[in-house]
């Protein structure tokens, strides 16, 4: 499995619009799982959690021209662009 971590810096204020357009999302191909966490210790970052079946598939997804215009509609609830850690999963289990 491969996919992304990323850090998303949230305007103050659109915390819920952000939320909402990713409910909006449907699945793309080769996607396994998304996760989008708000961590006890900070304030308006949020997390976000991408996992695919393999790196072609979250290549493949990447390069979709849906995924620039979910990238723009997300952009325009946060303060700055997303730090960005991709890599593969080594152990992934969900009870």
């Amino acid at each position: 499995m491969y996919g992304t971590i990323f850090n998303l810096d949230v305007k103050e204020g659109c915390e819920q619009e952000l939320i909402a357009s990713f409910e909006k999302l449907e699945s793309p191909s080769g996607a396994v799982a998304f996760f989008l966490m708000k961590p006890d210790n900070l304030q308006s970052d949020l997390v976000a959690v991408a996992v695919f079946e393999s790196r072609e598939a979250y290549i493949e997804n990447a390069n979709r021209p849906e995924q620039h215009e979910n990238f723009t509609n997300m952009m325009q609830y946060l303060a700055s662009e997303p730090a960005w850690n991709d890599g593969e999963y080594l152990i992934g289990k969900v009870s």
